[in-house]
Order: structure tokens, then sequence, then C-alpha cells
């Protein structure tokens, strides 16, 4: 994933009641530990943060529970969807380095929406940087997308 300036965690930008992370891995991911991430009526939960006015552009809103050390769940609301996904991998590599920084553990395994793990491994790194930060899991095609013709001819033009 990448790292470097500009990627890593940040403080949470809103008021939040609940332990919460916040991070840029080239959007804005949200991180919100719950103690059940079943019981979270995401559709109710996630779009005021998703859209709070301090993030222009909004964020990606992902709540997890731990489950026991180096592993959680987790479930995602992803702009630009505008609703869950079964599983946001930049959600999930953010939520594992927040998770990282705060539990002290560089390997999670994240069993996501879809209910297949994800699992991340990172060094935390210092003052919210991560470096070496991998990501795996199971990878599906879901179709194949064959652009218009005639749109090719107006990008090369």
């Amino acid at each position: 994933m990448p790292e470097g300036e500009g990627f890593g965690l940040r403080s949470v930008p809103l008021p939040m009641n609940e332990p919460a992370g916040f991070g840029w891995i080239g959007n804005p991911q949200l991180v919100v530990r719950v103690p059940s991430v079943a019981a979270v009526d995401l559709p109710v939960f996630a779009p005021p943060l998703r859209h709070y006015t301090a993030l222009a552009g909004g964020t990606n809103v992902n709540v997890v529970e731990v489950l026991s050390p180096g592993v959680a769940k987790i479930r995602s609301w992803e702009r630009g969807v505008e609703g869950e996904t079964l599983c946001c991998g930049t959600g999930s590599a953010v939520a594992a380095a927040w998770l990282a920084q705060t539990e002290g553990i560089h390997r999670w395994t994240l069993h996501t929406a879809s209910g297949e793990p994800v699992s991340v491994e990172l060094d935390p790194g210092v003052e919210g940087a991560w470096r070496d930060l991998w990501l795996s899991g199971p990878v599906r095609r879901l179709g194949v997308v064959r652009p218009d013709p005639s749109l090719l001819l107006r990008l090369r033009g």
C-alpha cells in the first residue's frame, strides 16, 4: 500500500464518543471502534460522519470490533458508493494501521462484511506513518468492462 509523505494516520478531525482513528491512504478513512459491528445500523451511523463538514469531500467510514489480539471484524461505508461494501481494502489497511498503533500488534486479520478475511501486516513507524504495509486476501473478477470505442477516440484526440 502507499507510504511516505502525506500517507499515514492523522488526528481525528471530528468529535467522537467512541475510540477512533483517521488516516490518508490515497483517500480518507475514518475508523471507529465499537463493541459489536453487527449492532451498528451503518446506514444511520455512517452518513453524518461520511459528510462531516470539516472533511472536505467526505471520508469512508469503517467500524471495527476487536475479537482477540490481532483479530477483528470490520464493516465499511464507502464514499462514492454511498453505501456499505463487502470489503474496503484501503479502509482495512488504515484500520489495521490504527489498531497496530493502539494495540501494539503489527499483524491483523480483519473479517469483512463478505465473511472473508483480509490480512494486513505493517511496520507502524513513528508519528502515524507506516512502512511496509501489506494487504492480502481473496480476489475475484466480478466482470469485464469494455468501453465504447468512441470513448477511446476522444481520449486520443
